[in-house]
């Protein structure tokens, strides 16, 4: 495996790469790695014939007050758990590699979408992905992409932004992988303490909650709504951001359940914000 920290040096080993004849899987990633990321490359490795992850915190998605500052990193663990999953080349760049001096330019999505859900209190993060993850492919031009489907609003802006800008890369989304207590995989889970991370479990009754409705025939998007805000109440040191159900092409909140839905919710425990969702298809 190899570690590249310019955008040159990817540039190179792709290119060699394609002249091959080898597909390239991207997996784009904050580090701080765990089994979530972990799905997403063995995911890349079976589907593709290379695989780069790239380990950037980007400073682009925070807003002020956000934890860009104390974000867990850990390059050198990460670095070996891609390396023994299969991953052949790690893009591991500096601020100033990604964002030359007087960088002025931003990829954003200027629809409802990013305003919606996380967008109503994080109203920039959305820019910051788009214009990352678009920075990324045109550096890796990877076929492939892999994203987690715990960050779903994430993934269906980026899709429209695929769209949008007519980029050849396929968005592969992976499911998502949880504790054997049912929360999600995250890693601002460090941030808990054990306690918050008791209590942590109530988003994931919710999520289970909601999806064992939906199967049973509930297709009243408030009713929907509360019952699991009613679940999350429950849990004292729970503080709820929001749960909706919204529209999967739009994210628009949704009042009847029909066709493909996002049910999201964000909690907050103590300092620390989850998320946590489900997608209901066939309605």
């Amino acid at each position: 495996m190899k570690i590249a920290e310019t955008i040159g040096e990817v540039r190179t080993q792709v290119a060699a790469w394609k002249r091959a004849g080898l597909t390239v899987g991207l997996v784009p990633t904050m580090g701080y790695l765990h089994e979530g990321h972990m799905s997403l490359v063995e995911e890349a490795v079976r589907r593709c014939d290379r695989v780069v992850a790239s380990v950037f915190v980007n400073p682009t998605q925070f807003g002020p007050g956000e934890d860009l500052a104390t974000y867990p990193r850990d390059f050198a663990r990460d670095r070996a758990l891609l390396e023994d999953h299969g991953c052949h080349l790690v893009f591991h760049p500096s601020v100033e590699e990604m964002y030359p001096a007087g960088a002025a330019t931003f990829v954003e999505v200027c629809s409802e979408m990013p305003k919606q859900l996380c967008g109503k209190t994080r109203p920039i993060h959305f820019r910051g992905v788009c214009t990352v993850v678009a920075k990324l492919f045109n550096i890796v031009t990877p076929d492939k992409a892999f994203f987690g489907w715990k960050d779903a609003q994430q993934l269906l802006i980026l899709r429209r932004m695929v769209r949008d800008l007519g980029y050849g890369v396929e968005l592969v989304g992976c499911p998502i992988v949880r504790e054997p207590d049912g929360l999600a995989k995250s890693s601002r889970n460090t941030y808990l303490t054990p306690q918050e991370r008791q209590a942590a479990r109530v988003l994931s009754q919710a999520v289970f909650l909601g999806q064992k409705l939906v199967a049973e025939g509930e297709r009243d998007g408030d009713r929907l709504v509360q019952a699991m805000k009613a679940c999350l109440l429950a849990q004292p040191l729970a503080r709820i951001d929001y749960v909706q159900a919204v529209d999967s092409e739009t994210l628009e909140p949704v009042h009847t359940l029909r066709g493909t839905v996002l049910v999201a919710l964000a909690v907050y425990l103590g300092k620390t914000r989850l998320i946590d969702n489900f997608i209901a298809e066939g309605l």
